[in-house]
């Protein structure tokens, strides 16, 4: 079997900042305890596992498959110590809320979420109104929405345009940074041509954009894509998006080794493998390593059984692809 190995895939630079925020935090005596991030920190449950072990407590935000909580609901549940904000950055609210509980807070957000909402922030002070275009309840979403709730609207899809009604001519359209580019500019087209005086400010980060780009690129020599990543990272179900609808190959998701069925490998000659931006490099590794050993003749090579620990997950943080 060929194995497409994509380039670039695995963490991103917010991915690398916010693992090494957290891991010196929990290697730090000084700092007060107990040590909270305010939900996933990135969103694989792996790191989240592997943080666990260092002391560090996530603070899920699914309290059960009805509810998903907020951060500011998430925060109530710390009375002391310190509370570390996720790579998906962080809204005024949460952070005034957190100082106001006397809390050491630490700032995880990568830049380019920072950088959104400073854009923003910038607009909103100059009297414009701000389209978001992002995912309802993914925590970057969260975040910037709440920079202002009465003059920043969400759109999720084309459907949601028609019931704007924005009668500001000062409008402008950014967007969560982990979606599809290819879908962002298509409801931006739809959104100038209802507010014909908006303007477009795209922010999808230039670590998913050239993610997504490789697998257009890299996935149609291939009968099957594996995207390793979380079922809870959005730019992992993008990839496979992008592989289906783009370059018309396959796709399936997995978290680890250990989800992948053998069965759909039957007809397959040429695989294609890449993963989200906050998939732990050893875990992809594994997947490869074991697809190019894998022979549907040999039960030998059959086995599916991850090796992978917390510390190469950790130690992997701050390596390039």
């Amino acid at each position: 079997m060929k194995v497409i190995k994509i380039a670039p895939r695995g963490y991103c630079h917010g991915v690398v900042s916010a693992l090494n925020i957290v891991t010196s935090a929990a290697h730090d005596d000084t700092i007060p305890r107990p040590i909270y991030v305010l939900g996933m920190i990135v969103h694989n449950e792996h790191i989240t596992k592997a943080l666990d072990e260092l002391g560090v407590i996530t603070l899920d935000s699914t309290k059960d498959r009805f509810h998903k909580r907020t951060r500011l609901e998430l925060l109530e549940e710390i009375e002391s110590g310190t509370v570390i904000f996720t790579a998906h950055g962080v809204s005024p609210q949460v952070l005034h809320r957190a100082k106001q509980k006397g809390l050491h807070c630490i700032d995880g957000s990568c830049k380019d979420v920072i950088k959104t909402q400073d854009i923003i922030k910038e607009h909103l002070g100059d009297g414009f109104d701000v389209i978001y275009i992002g995912k309802k309840g993914h925590p970057e979403t969260e975040g910037c929405l709440g920079i202002s709730i009465a003059e920043i609207h969400l759109v999720e899809k084309p459907g949601d345009i028609a019931n704007l009604e924005i009668a500001n001519k000062k409008i402008i359209i950014t967007n969560q940074t982990t979606m599809s580019s290819w879908d962002v500019n298509a409801i931006a087209d739809e959104i100038k041509a209802k507010f014909p005086t908006s303007k477009f400010i795209k922010e999808i980060c230039n670590a998913t954009l050239i993610r997504q780009e490789a697998v257009l690129e890299q996935a149609n020599g291939a009968d099957l894509t594996i995207v390793v990543g979380d079922p809870k990272s959005n730019n992992t179900k993008r990839l496979v998006q992008i592989s289906e609808e783009m370059a018309k190959t396959p796709a399936i998701r997995i978290g680890s080794l250990e989800e992948l069925d053998l069965n759909l490998l039957g007809e397959v000659r040429a695989v294609a493998v890449t993963s989200g931006a906050s998939t732990p490099t050893a875990i992809t590794k594994e997947v490869i390593q074991f697809l190019e050993k894998y022979d549907p003749s040999d039960p030998l090579t059959h086995d599916t059984t991850s090796k992978i620990n917390s510390d190469k997950i950790l130690i992997r943080r701050s390596k390039k692809n």
